[in-house]
């Protein structure tokens, strides 16, 4: 199964955001947030193209694909 939790925890932290800011900023809840940081829920495709956008980073560098 394709895991990406890692990624997006590494992200935000880069960023010094807590799981709250970031939730704010895509118009998520932090619970759900939450869910794809630690792989419980996969983010749909709409959260993934936010999240991608807000770090101005492609979805392979996301999945971790070259």
């Amino acid at each position: 199964m394709l895991q990406i939790g890692k990624k997006l925890k590494e992200l935000r932290k880069g960023e010094n955001l807590t799981q709250q800011q970031l939730a704010e900023i895509l118009n998520l809840s932090r619970v759900n947030y939450t869910r794809y940081e630690t792989d419980a829920v996969r983010p749909d495709y709409e959260t993934l193209i936010a999240i991608a956008d807000f770090y101005k980073i492609s979805l392979d560098e996301i999945f971790e694909r070259e």
